[in-house]
């Protein structure tokens, strides 16, 4: 029996030994030993490779605004564990963690024993996430975002209301694949037989896989420039303003998330909150959508921490991500001083990450972390061509002489590694 918080926690992250077991047979066990929430749950499943906890964030937003209480899972997490699980974005309690974990711990050693092998870390938070809300809190509904891919993602135990494919880019080769048809082949996985699903892939070949999976599974397929937009209108002073168009018109919405980028995510959630309400009879009114839209607000994502000087935070991960921070910055930071402090993981496309970021700033300022995959400055300097970088040690120094030094013009976007975002956070933001 596990009686502490920090016990509950260690225990978690102890199965990161496991590393990603791709295969969803270990949950399947888990989910019949459980007699199976996750068939207890409506929900809605969201995947794709970069947009997926914006998307998530905007379509909470507009359900909360619409009166509903909303559980989401969603990864990483910035300060606490507990944001992993969350209701109208309030993380869950230490105490409903531990008794989670109690629930979730004897099943694991029992599977341990069997030839399928223990749950990964990851496999275990999910069973926890739909154990959660569909026992212990149960909500009129939930949005879940893959973790991995999609077809083989622990996640993807469920039979959603609906599927949200956010954008194909090429990450996690290693396990998706190393084209694009690979990747939206995994993608797809989440489509469920006569469920709907709505999706901003933009490639040919991705759409070509998409449509396919939709058409095989029976089901209504939903594509952003095709069957709806975002229509960009320009930057405000808090955000973004778009046009969004569909079959029943158009409607103007302002959003309060930063980039470009935001508003076609903005335009997946009001897709989605549609069909909510005209498939599954949610009541959700224009109002709700705009304030929804206009409050939504997700950590890491062009997240604006400090004024003077001024600082940002962007999880800019991958090269799909770091091509919309470079043209975030070209439209809205082009007559600022630009610095960017960086930190990667050693298993990321580095060199098609940053071959363009050093064209459109100042200075570079190359970093690391305390996490097992993340590369030593030494490591990224091979992939900076430009002799903008230099090597930073302490991060932390660095930003204080930033402060100190930092002029009117001047802006730092700290960015490379969601895990490092999740580091330099709470620091920032304490001081």
């Amino acid at each position: 029996m596990i009686k502490t918080y920090d016990e509950a926690v260690d225990w978690i992250h102890s199965r990161l030994r496991l590393g990603i077991k791709p295969g969803l047979s270990r949950m399947e066990w888990i989910m019949k030993k459980l007699d199976h929430p996750e068939k207890e749950l409506k929900a809605v499943h969201i995947g794709g490779t970069n947009g997926k906890g914006s998307t998530l964030t905007f379509l909470r937003s507009i359900l909360e605004a619409s009166g509903y209480d909303t559980g989401t899972f969603t990864s990483p997490y910035f300060e606490v564990f507990n944001e992993r699980l969350s209701v109208n974005g309030k993380p869950i309690s230490d105490e409903e963690i531990v008794e989670l974990v109690n629930v979730i711990t004897p099943l694991a050693e029992e599977l341990e024993e069997t030839d399928l092998g223990g749950p990964s870390e990851f496999e275990v938070i999910t069973c926890m996430a739909l154990y959660y809300f569909a026992r212990m809190n149960r909500v009129p509904i939930v949005l879940l975002e893959v973790g991995l891919g999609g077809r083989f993602d622990s996640t993807n135990v469920i039979d959603p209301m609906l599927s949200i494919i956010t954008n194909i880019g090429l990450d996690h080769t290693q396990f998706l694949g190393d084209t694009i048809s690979d990747i939206a082949f995994e993608k797809a996985g989440i489509i469920k037989e006569g469920k709907p699903v709505v999706s901003a892939a933009s490639q040919p070949d991705a759409q070509r896989v998409i449509s396919s999976k939709a058409e095989q599974m029976n089901v209504d397929l939903y594509l952003h420039n095709r069957d709806f937009k975002a229509d960009y209108k320009g930057a405000s002073p808090a955000g973004e303003i778009f046009d969004y168009i569909g079959t029943d018109g158009k409607r103007t919405y302002e959003i309060g998330m930063i980039g470009r980028h935001q508003t076609e995510n903005a335009a997946l959630a009001v897709k989605a909150a549609d069909l909510l309400e005209k498939m599954y009879s949610y009541k959700i009114e224009e109002s709700a959508i705009e304030r929804g839209l206009a409050e939504a607000y997700w950590p890491g994502r062009m997240d604006k921490l400090s004024e003077t000087p001024a600082i940002y935070l962007d999880g800019a991960h991958n090269p799909e991500g770091m091509q919309s921070l470079i043209r975030t910055i070209e439209t809205r930071f082009k007559e600022n001083t630009v610095h960017i402090l960086f930190a990667a993981l050693k298993d990321k496309d580095l060199q098609t990450m940053v071959r363009e970021l050093e064209k459109k700033v100042t200075s570079i300022a190359l970093t690391t972390f305390d996490f097992p995959r993340a590369a030593s400055p030494e490591e990224l300097e091979r992939y900076f061509l430009l002799n903008k970088h230099h090597t930073v040690m302490e991060w932390k120094k660095y930003l204080q002489a930033y402060k100190n030094k930092a002029g009117s013009d001047d802006i730092l976007i700290i960015t490379g590694s969601l895990y490092f975002l999740s580091e330099v956070r709470p620091v920032i933001v304490s001081n």
